[in-house]
């Protein structure tokens, strides 16, 4: 499956020193994956797609909170 390496790859890249346009473009990217693994998982039902659907979510996620940055206190 060439998809699943495709986001074995995606997951084991590293994500630091990154600009807020590479920040965009790997959580739209992660977004791509974990869609396409759900249309392979619909049909399959196989538990491994699953997971790496889980992990890519993670991974989307901690990208996306630092793109919002952290909130600013009204003190």
């Amino acid at each position: 499956m060439d998809l699943m390496n495709e986001a074995l790859e995606f997951e084991k890249a590293k994500m630091s020193n990154m600009t807020t346009s590479d920040r965009v473009n790997a959580s739209r990217e992660a977004k791509r994956l974990i869609l396409a693994l759900n249309e392979i998982f619909k049909e399959s039902k196989d538990d491994s797609v699953m997971d790496m659907m889980k992990r890519l979510t993670v991974k989307k996620k901690k990208i996306e909170k630092r793109l919002k940055g952290r909130p600013e206190s009204s003190f």
